[in-house]
């Protein structure tokens, strides 16, 4: 154990003496808090103001994927003969789907998620939490505490989604994700101000839902700017063929609802709302949806009574220890400290950032790469379930060049007898960013239907610095999608 003078108390001494306390319970500080105390008799306590299991179980990725598979599966069904004689309808049962995202947001009731910590041994502190010192957490809420930690004390407070400072907009009372991803009514007529992830995913399924007229307001030149030109333009492109209209080039100048009202997360927020436009149109629509990004959660938390900045990203090293700070204590994992804000990259520095708990309660040295964080530089996988999906991991072209890499470019349609059996009418299409120094991938970015299970394999590729003369021998099962790798890499020898 450590030699630590603070470390010396029975661990069951104080009831507000911990080993660990985690500030956020969603899947980060769940997996962070888990992993320093796995197989040991330390212990750890989990502060949350709302609901264990945070946004992503409740407000994010289980409901906003619980929306859109249902889309997925119709639009399969629509183009497979044999099937599509049967399909009745070009739009899912509405009260049916909601229903089903409700399961997976078990009604917002997190009590599964509290017996997962107790038999993990994790205490559960409801309250919104706060550093008040070096290893010092205050807790308000009904029962206020004042909470020690013997080795660490974690971050894992998430972000916010922001609603710009704009004439009317936060008047107006407008959607942000949360209320879209469980929406109770289907608005006829929506614009949504964003043309990221968020904006693209909500538009897909609002369609599929019911919402009548779409309007997607983008300020830069096109969708999911961070993603490969051909898998923007795909996106553009079927949300065009299905009457979704995007304005690039453009913003939200003014917005004006009368009669806004709080109706309850998901519900429609009073009357008709008109938006003035910069192009100089105005329209009218029926609910707003802002998806202009988030910031960190760090309001409140105290950090300038440690000598941290109080707004922005909270900084972290490899070890996933908060820079700034005299010793080893303070840790940031997810969203809140900015390195890569997906829910699994979060689980991942929470694993590493737990073991590097562990290991230092221990008097162990942070030997083997398990001890640092290194795929959240250059190697991270992510799917946008857009219509088309996209998958990606790593470096486009531009951000690989932008790096300092001299990178060649492998493309290839996803035009193979797994894609066609898949599905009738199947397009996709398909990228590798190699290397030119090392012949190693950089990046792959994969689009098509249903196309995140290829992801992986481009993951061990970039993450295990596979040359492309030994990928050569990773033979894709026929027939399935997956045969694009082989299409990819005969590019070379055309």
């Amino acid at each position: 154990m450590s030699s630590d003078p603070s470390d010396s108390a029975s661990p069951t001494a104080d009831p507000d003496t911990f080993d660990v306390i985690v500030l956020g319970g969603g899947p980060a500080g769940e997996n962070a808090a888990q992993y320093a105390i796995a197989g040991s008799d330390r212990t750890a306590a989990l502060v949350e103001h709302e609901l264990v299991g945070g946004e992503c179980s409740y407000w994010a990725c289980m409901p906003s994927k619980a929306l859109l598979r249902p889309t997925q599966v119709l639009a399969t069904a629509t183009h497979m003969p044999g099937v599509q004689q049967h399909v009745t309808a070009d739009h899912v049962d509405t009260p049916a789907v909601l229903a089903r995202r409700d399961t997976f947001t078990s009604d917002h009731d997190d009590s599964s998620q509290v017996l997962w910590a107790d038999a993990a041994g994790i205490d559960v502190i409801r309250g919104h939490g706060s550093l008040t010192g070096i290893r010092t957490v205050t807790v308000d809420g009904d029962h206020p505490r004042t909470l020690h930690a013997r080795h660490a004390v974690v971050l894992a407070t998430g972000t916010l989604a922001t609603v710009p400072d704009l004439p009317g907009l936060r008047a107006a009372l407008p959607w942000t994700s949360r209320d879209a991803t469980n929406l109770r009514q289907i608005p006829r007529r929506v614009l949504l101000i964003g043309g990221g992830v968020v904006a693209c995913e909500t538009a897909t399924w609002l369609r599929q839902l019911g919402a009548h007229e779409i309007t997607v307001v983008v300020r830069g030149p096109r969708l999911l700017a961070q993603a490969e030109s051909f898998a923007s333009d795909a996106v553009a492109a079927r949300m065009h063929a299905r009457d979704v209209q995007v304005r690039f080039g453009t913003e939200v100048r003014s917005v004006a609802r009368p009669d806004a009202r709080d109706t309850g997360i998901g519900m429609i927020h009073g009357g008709p709302i008109t938006v003035e436009l910069t192009d100089g149109s105005t329209l009218e629509v029926d609910e707003l949806v802002v998806a202009a990004g988030r910031r960190p959660t760090t309001d409140g938390l105290g950090l300038d009574s440690v000598g941290l900045a109080t707004d922005g990203v909270v900084p972290v090293d490899d070890h996933l220890t908060v820079t700034g700070v005299d010793g080893t204590w303070l840790y940031a994992v997810g969203d809140v400290n900015g390195r890569a804000a997906l829910t699994h990259m979060g689980k991942y520095q929470a694993r590493v950032c737990g073991d590097v708990i562990a290991a230092r309660a221990e008097d162990r040295p942070l030997g083997g790469s398990r001890y640092r964080a290194s795929a959240d530089h250059g190697q991270v996988p992510q799917v946008i379930f857009t219509a088309p999906e996209i998958a990606s991991v790593g470096h486009t072209a531009a951000s690989a060049r932008d790096a300092g890499f001299d990178v060649e470019v492998l493309e290839s349609d996803i035009d193979v007898a797994g894609a066609a059996l898949h599905r009738d009418d199947f397009t996709g299409h398909a990228a590798l960013v190699v290397d030119r120094a090392t012949d190693v991938l950089l990046g792959a970015t994969f689009v098509g239907a249903e196309v995140a299970e290829l992801v992986h394999a481009a993951t061990i590729a970039v993450v295990g610095k596979v040359p492309l003369d030994l990928l050569w021998h990773a033979v894709p099962a026929y027939p399935t999608i997956s045969e694009v790798w082989l299409r990819l890499l005969e590019t070379r020898h055309r």
